[in-house]
């Protein structure tokens, strides 16, 4: 018998879906508190931060992520929380609603310096980093990128030689989320040995970190470029279980998971803004929500941002079970990004001229997902990703 509309739940404009039925208490436990955090520490702030191109305070910041448990939350041990990626991923989407600087602080922080020191590092590193980090007493960064090459790591130019038993870096990375206010530094280098990471501590001597002035995008996060001027390091600094690309394209692997669910918390901030702003605003005598192109215009955003969820949603709990491939992470980075864009996009043209005033959050989402577009792989990356599973061929080189 099908059940008659009295006896059904209520339509909710927020989850059309239902999708919170999915969620264990535990799971809204977690998202729940992210979100008050989020709007109790970052919401009241995040425009004039924004506009002045500036994260105050982020030491203190990361210590009360710390306290949440939302540094190398999936992680286990040393401090850990050991959360399901399903609460990593919520705890992703919260932070990013709120602005996707914030978000990059926990990724960077959890998903690849820690993980990093986590899945490579010797057992002395993990005791040395990993319980500060955790508790946001230490902040990293992870140092891939570099001037001349984001997208083909394999050509990198940083260097590290054997000097005795020490090991002697030089090279530049470039677009280092935390860069400057970390204490420890996860960087690649090219050896005779292949690449390896090395654990650098970043008051040793030959290393710098300088800011990036002038973004557009990304504001609110602190972004850097790190210099290496033959920094010397003890044998015991590298990263003894990763030798070769496999291990920080794994880290990125960890860091794309959080973006597939932390764009559709900058898409659901912007399609919050929109529908509320639709309902109030008046054009020819009646809300402009009442018109039929509005209308079309949020029935797509809620069926893209659901669906982008849903997907979020479904390769977390293939991560849990230990059945997420490389691919599917792509697959969800590049549906949920692209269609993050585009829903801010249209948000814009429902709040029109008021859709480019950081009274609103939509813009400064908008400007943010450019970088969140490229950043750990570009959307053309993961077509080729996609591409070369599909047909079996490889069309990277």
């Amino acid at each position: 018998m099908s059940p008659t509309p009295s006896s059904l739940p209520p339509f909710d404009p927020q989850d059309p879906l239902g999708l919170d039925d999915l969620l264990t208490d535990e799971d809204r436990a977690v998202r729940d508190t992210v979100r008050r955090w989020a709007a109790d520490r970052v919401l009241p702030h995040i425009a004039g931060w924004y506009e002045r191109g500036e994260l105050p305070g982020v030491r203190e910041l990361a210590r009360e992520l710390g306290a949440l448990g939302a540094l190398g939350m999936s992680l286990t041990g040393y401090g850990c929380a050991g959360a399901s990626h399903v609460q990593y991923g919520l705890a992703c989407l919260e932070l990013e609603a709120a602005d996707s600087g914030i978000r990059s602080l926990v990724s960077v922080q959890g998903s690849l310096a820690m993980y990093a020191l986590w899945r490579f590092g010797s057992e002395e590193q993990k005791q040395r980093w990993l319980p500060a980090m955790a508790a946001g007493e230490v902040i990293g960064c992870f140092g891939l990128t570099e001037p001349d090459h984001g997208s083909d790591p394999a050509s990198m130019r940083t260097r590290a030689r054997r000097d005795g038993s020490d090991w002697v870096l030089t090279g530049r990375k470039m677009w280092i989320t935390n860069g400057s206010v970390s204490g420890v530094a996860v960087v690649w280098a090219r050896t005779d040995e292949g690449v390896r990471g090395f654990a650098v501590p970043t008051d040793t001597p030959g290393f710098t970190a300088t800011d990036i002035k002038q973004k557009w995008s990304l504001r609110a996060s602190v972004t850097s470029e790190l210099v290496l001027d033959e920094v010397r390091l003890p044998a015991d600094a590298v990263l003894p279980e990763a030798t070769g690309l496999r291990a920080p394209l794994e880290c990125l692997g960890q860091a794309r998971y959080g973006i597939v669910w932390g764009a559709m918390g900058a898409a659901r901030s912007c399609f919050e803004t929109a529908l509320d702003y639709a309902r109030t605003r008046e054009q020819f005598g009646k809300p402009i929500g009442a018109f039929q192109l509005t209308q079309a215009k949020l029935a797509d955003m809620a069926v893209e941002l659901h669906k982008g969820v849903l997907l979020a949603h479904h390769l977390g709990r293939r991560f849990d079970a230990g059945r997420l491939r490389p691919e599917q992470v792509s697959f969800g980075k590049l549906n949920n990004v692209r269609e993050a864009i585009g829903i801010c996009r249209t948000a814009r043209t429902i709040l029109g001229a008021n859709g480019i005033s950081l009274e609103y959050p939509v813009m400064r989402h908008a400007t943010n997902l450019e970088s969140v577009l490229t950043y750990e792989g570009t959307a053309e990356m993961h077509q080729l990703v996609l591409g070369k599973a599909l047909t079996g061929l490889d069309a990277f080189r």
